[in-house]
């Protein structure tokens, strides 16, 4: 995904709401070798891709003076009640220097285990999210979790998934990432009564 983003020469709180009011969004570029680099982007742009989960866990092309600058999402501050963003701060990427992130992780097969089928079991989800770390060119956009064979009771924990080529986890392999809990009054208690 791209984005543009132009130079901000003035700084402080008052030329950022100055920057707001005019639909743009003040902005830090930061990380590499250069200093860091302040920007601002246009409010309506950032606002959509926001929206979009690739935005947050892959490269981004940040198109600043005509040439293309890779980058990654690190944080955005919102506006407490509006549909603002407020401020937002990126990291410069390096092709051969290692990174540590959050990638999403996408549930798949739930309502085709047997937890659900054969138990009627409520899975949950304890965790959306994995922290990684690993080249540029081998971060995924999202890590694919496979909940088909779970069963009642039981639990899928980090270990128990197989990270993408290239890709390292950050947290132990003992982290829950998912749950399947049997609803009370399921099943076997109608079994029982019947």
């Amino acid at each position: 995904m791209q984005f543009n983003a132009t130079s901000r020469s003035v700084q402080g709180s008052s030329a950022s709401r100055r920057l707001r009011r005019a639909g743009r969004v003040p902005a830090i570029v930061y990380g590499g070798d250069a200093a860091p680099l302040s920007i601002e982007l246009d409010h309506n742009e950032i606002y959509h891709a926001l929206r979009k989960e690739e935005f947050h866990s892959s490269i981004l092309s940040m198109q600043f003076d005509g040439k293309a600058t890779q980058v990654l999402l690190r944080a955005v501050q919102w506006h407490p009640y509006k549909p603002q963003v407020l401020h937002v701060d990126f990291q410069r990427i390096a092709a051969g220097q290692a990174l540590h992130t959050k990638v999403p992780l996408h549930f798949i097969n739930a309502e085709i285990s047997p937890a659900v089928k054969l138990s009627s079991a409520v899975i949950t989800h304890v965790q959306n999210e994995v922290e990684v770390t690993c080249l540029p060119g081998d971060l995924p956009q999202f890590i694919e979790v496979d909940l088909g064979n779970m069963i009642a009771g039981a639990s899928l924990h980090l270990s128990d998934i197989k990270p993408p080529k290239g890709v390292t986890f950050v947290a132990g392999g003992d982290t829950v990432l998912a749950n399947a809990l049997a609803k009370p009054g399921g099943a076997t208690e109608e079994a029982a009564e019947g």
